[in-house]
């Protein structure tokens, strides 16, 4: 089977010095700054490396971000924040606006937007692994456990840190709520795509199979009503992928659903149901085209070009021949004018993220570190010099040219 993803671009930053002349007071606070900088600057690199590998991703981002509780907790662990809360102003793009970026002076907004970048490092780890032309077993288990971790990176940033902002996110940002529901159900979706691959692999049961897509499906509807309130200059791509998935396995459901059907003797009902699979197909092949015409963030490419798609269209094609040629020999039967209602549960295979926990304060904040950045020496703003803006550079994201059949394939 062969998976094709979208994906939106990575978020960009203006580089953070770490330096506070005069607030820093002694060399264990210098030396906490100086690995926050090289951490961070470390971080960065390896969203962009093509040989990050997510043991690598795992431990560089513990380390950034075990310092970087020092800027948000306080070392006893009670409830009050870190007096270094607010020292630092942190910028971002967001993955949908461009290169418009959104600043505030809040540690918590560092740690979530570089919490959302390793999250969509993770994404874009999976699809390009699945753009390989012979993937193994082990590596179509990674593209599916990565996307479960993107899963629950994205969940824990929602329900435990986006509620502690000062400032909420605005419309369309990435920290708002309803984008990143988004992102959490397109990862469960596409993690559930390889789990369908695998069951057509190893012949599992067409009920099964039939369930596992409807309920893909559905995950795709529903992350496609969850963006349906933003403006289309900025969603309308990502959306037209949404729905061209949901449409592609709901037509893989009837697909499946009509050999439960044949193998049940009701094959009038099970030509109804691959008739209605051609059709879903038909308008999922439309929506490739609209897909590769439609402006916005994501790749141009041609999805209907690619095998995975290319697959379904034949299985569907020889399984409604199959099923007429059994109606006019055997069962002469009538076929019904309306489809089949599909009310599918799937018992098995169903994806549920990772949990996720940020790493816990690094050992090198203690009380005498924290004490030795001393706020009251901090420089008064002066007001009539204008700041120089720190420029945010666009990321520079490899250039991946897919192979001739873009996928994961499992054969």
């Amino acid at each position: 089977m062969t998976h094709w993803f979208h994906r939106n671009p990575l978020k960009a930053t203006a580089p953070v010095s770490f330096n506070y002349y005069g607030v820093v007071t002694g060399p264990s606070a210098s030396k906490i700054c100086s690995d926050l900088r090289s951490s961070r600057a470390r971080l960065l690199e390896l969203f962009t490396d093509l040989n990050c590998n997510p043991e690598m991703m795992k431990n560089a981002a513990d380390s950034y971000f075990s310092l970087l509780q020092g800027f948000i907790n306080s070392l006893d662990e009670s409830t009050q924040e870190s007096k270094l809360r607010y020292i630092q102003n942190f910028k971002w793009t967001d993955t949908l606006q461009g290169q418009v970026p959104s600043a505030q002076q809040d540690a918590v907004f560092e740690l979530i937007s570089m919490g959302f970048n390793v999250a969509l490092w993770y994404t874009k780890y999976a699809s390009r692994l699945a753009g390989k032309e012979n993937i193994t077993e082990d590596e179509a288990k990674e593209v599916h456990r990565s996307l479960k971790i993107a899963a629950g990176i994205f969940k824990h940033l929602k329900e435990s840190h986006t509620p502690k902002l000062i400032t909420p996110a605005e419309k369309g940002r990435d920290l708002e709520s309803r984008l990143i529901e988004a992102y959490v159900i397109q990862c469960q979706a596409e993690a559930q795509e390889v789990t369908i691959a695998r069951a057509i692999e190893l012949k599992h049961a067409p009920g099964l199979i039939a369930a596992l897509a409807y309920e893909t499906a559905n995950f795709y509807q529903k992350a496609d009503h969850t963006l349906s309130s933003l403006e289309p200059a900025y969603s309308a791509k990502w959306r037209k992928y949404l729905h061209l998935k949901m449409c592609f396995y709901t037509a893989y459901a009837y697909c499946y659903h009509g050999e439960t059907l044949l193998a049940s003797d009701k094959c009038g009902e099970a030509i109804r149901s691959l008739q209605e699979a051609e059709k879903l197909y038909a308008k999922a092949e439309a929506l490739c085209k609209e897909y590769g015409e439609t402006k916005g963030p994501g790749p141009t490419v041609k999805p209907s070009g690619h095998l995975f798609f290319r697959k379904l269209g034949n299985v569907v094609k020889n399984t409604l021949e199959k099923c007429q040629r059994e109606n006019g020999f055997i069962y002469f039967q009538k076929i019904p004018t309306e489809a089949p209602q599909l009310e599918l549960k799937a018992n098995y295979g169903l994806v549920e993220p990772v949990p996720f926990e940020f790493p816990p304060t690094s050992a090198q904040w203690t009380p005498e570190t924290l004490a030795a950045f001393d706020l009251t020496k901090r420089p008064k703003d002066d007001s009539t010099k204008p700041k120089p803006e720190e420029e945010v550079k666009p990321v520079k994201e490899p250039d991946i040219k897919p192979q001739k059949d873009t996928g994961c394939y499992i054969s």
